[in-house]
C-alpha cells in the first residue's frame, strides 16, 4: 500500500533534492499554460545521459550517451519488435532505470511510441506476479533470473497469459535449458509467443540484436538491429573472420557511445577507427556469426578460465549444469591452483526439494560426465542456496571470485 511504501522508502525521498528540480504538480499545471519552452538546438554530440557500466567485468566506466543514440534504439528496437507500438499497449517493467535496458527500452522505447510504461520500483515474485494479473500488459522486459522466479509463482499457476504480444530478455545470457522452460510455461498458459532474446552493452546503450519474432536458432542471439552492423575480428587484431569462426563481436551504428568520461585512453580501445573508416565498438564480448548473419554470443572474453592450458569458457558450462533436472541456476568461475593455473568451480543453487548432499553431486557429475571433456569438468561443486547478484539482476560472478581469492589469502 501506499502507507507502507511511505514508511519503508518513502522517508528516504521526503526531502528535494539540491539540484535544480520541477515538483510533478507544478509540471502537469505548466502543460495546461501557455509557458514558452526554450528552444533546443538538436548536437548529436551532446552528452544526454551518463550510464555507469555494472562493474561486473572491471571498474565501472561513466558512458557518455546522445539524445541520437536513445532515439536511434527506440526507433530500431520497434522495427526488431515487430508490433506497432501505440497508445493503449502497457509494458511492465521493474528494470532499474539507471541501466540501458531499464532506461533505453523500459522506458524511453515505450514512451517515444506513445505506449504506456507499468514501473516497478523493486522485483519481488510475488509483486510481478500481482501486476502480471491485475494489469494485463501487453509487453514485459527483464533479465533471466526474473523470468525464472515466474517459473516458480503459486500466483501464476493457472493464471491466463494470453494477453502477452511480447516477452524479451536481456542484460544476461539465457541458456537454451531456461528458454525451454519459459517458453513452455507461456504454452501452457495460454501464451501465443515464445521469449524473445536481446543482446547489447550499455556502450551502446542496451540491445542492438534480438531474435526474430518467427524464426529462432537455438543458441543465437539474433540478428543485428536495422542500421546496425555487426562482425567478428581475432581476440587482440582488427582482422575479420569468416562465418562460424569465434572472436570478439564488434559492432557499429547510431547507437555507440560518444566515448567514456574523461577517459581518452580506454575510449581509445573500445571505439576504433577501422580501414573502411567507420568507427567500430569493440565489446570485449566472445561469439560468431553463421552465415546469414545471426549471432552467437559465448561470454565475456575476460570470464575465460586457463586450466593445463586448455581454454574453458563458464556461460558453456552453465548451460550444461543447469539442463540437470536437478539445477535451478548456475555460475562457474575459475580459481587458482598452483598446478593448473586455474581449476574449475561451479556454484549450484538446487531445485526445491532436491538435497545437497554428495549423492546429488555425483548425479550432476556423472551427467556432465557425458557432455563436457575431462579437462573442463569442474573439479569444485559448493550448493547454495542463492548466489548474489547485481543491481541489475545478473549473477555477480565477480563477487564469487573475490570471496574464494579472500579464501586462499
Amino acid at each position: 500500500s501506499a502507507e507502507k511504501y511511505l514508511v519503508k522508502k518513502g522517508k528516504d525521498y521526503l526531502r528535494f533534492p539540491q539540484a535544480p528540480h520541477l515538483l510533478w504538480s507544478r509540471f502537469l499545471k505548466a502543460g495546461r499554460e501557455d509557458v514558452a519552452l526554450p528552444e533546443i538546438t538538436f548536437d548529436p554530440q551532446r552528452t544526454a545521459v551518463i550510464l555507469y557500466s555494472g562493474g561486473t567485468s572491471g571498474t565501472p566506466k561513466g558512458i557518455c550517451l546522445s539524445d541520437l543514440n536513445f532515439n536511434a534504439c527506440a526507433m530500431q528496437a520497434r522495427e526488431a519488435i515487430g508490433e506497432e507500438f501505440r497508445t493503449g499497449l502497457r509494458m511492465l517493467s521493474c528494470m532499474p532505470l539507471f541501466h540501458g535496458f531499464g532506461l533505453g527500452i523500459n522506458l524511453h522505447t515505450v514512451l517515444i511510441h506513445g505506449a504506456c510504461c507499468l514501473l516497478m520500483p523493486t522485483f519481488t515474485t510475488k509483486t510481478y506476479a500481482r501486476m502480471l494479473i491485475k494489469k494485463r500488459p501487453h509487453f514485459i522486459a527483464g533479465v533471466p533470473a526474473i523470468f525464472e522466479a515466474l517459473l516458480h509463482s503459486p500466483q501464476l499457476e493457472k493464471a491466463d497469459l494470453s494477453f502477452l504480444m511480447g516477452m524479451f530478455c536481456g542484460g544476461d545470457s539465457l541458456s537454451v535449458e531456461q528458454k525451454k522452460r519459459i517458453d513452455a510455461f507461456l504454452a501452457a498458459r495460454g501464451a501465443s509467443i515464445q521469449v524473445r532474446e536481446g543482446y547489447g552493452l550499455t556502450e551502446c546503450v542496451t540491445a542492438s540484436c534480438l531474435t526474430p519474432k518467427h524464426e529462432h536458432r537455438e543458441g543465437s542471439i539474433g540478428i543485428p538491429f536495422p542500421d546496425t552492423e555487426y562482425g567478428i575480428v581475432q581476440p587482440g587484431t582488427d582482422d575479420l573472420l569468416p562465418p562460424r569462426q569465434e572472436g570478439e563481436i564488434i559492432l557499429r551504428g547510431p547507437t555507440v557511445m560518444l566515448g567514456y568520461l574523461n577517459d581518452a585512453e580506454e575510449t581509445a580501445k573500445t571505439l576504433r577507427r577501422l580501414a573502411d573508416g567507420n568507427i567500430w565498438l569493440y565489446t570485449g564480448d566472445l561469439g560468431y556469426m553463421d552465415e546469414d548473419g545471426y549471432v552467437y554470443f559465448r561470454q565475456r572474453l575476460k570470464r575465460m578460465i586457463v586450466t593445463n592450458g586448455y581454454n574453458v569458457y563458464p556461460s558453456q558450462l552453465e548451460n550444461v549444469i543447469d539442463s540437470c533436472p536437478e539445477v535451478d541456476y548456475s555460475c562457474v568461475i575459475g580459481v587458482k591452483d598452483p598446478w593448473r593455473s586455474q581449476r574449475v568451480k561451479a556454484f549450484i543453487v538446487l531445485k526445491p526439494g532436491i538435497p545437497a548432499d554428495d549423492g546429488t553431486r555425483e548425479r550432476i557429475l556423472d551427467q556432465l560426465r557425458l557432455h563436457i571433456a575431462a579437462y573442463a569438468l569442474p573439479r569444485e561443486i559448493e550448493f547454495r542456496k542463492e548466489l548474489p547478484k547485481t543491481l541489475v539482476g545478473k549473477v555477480a560472478y565477480r563477487l564469487l571470485e573475490q570471496e574464494e581469492t579472500a579464501s586462499c589469502v
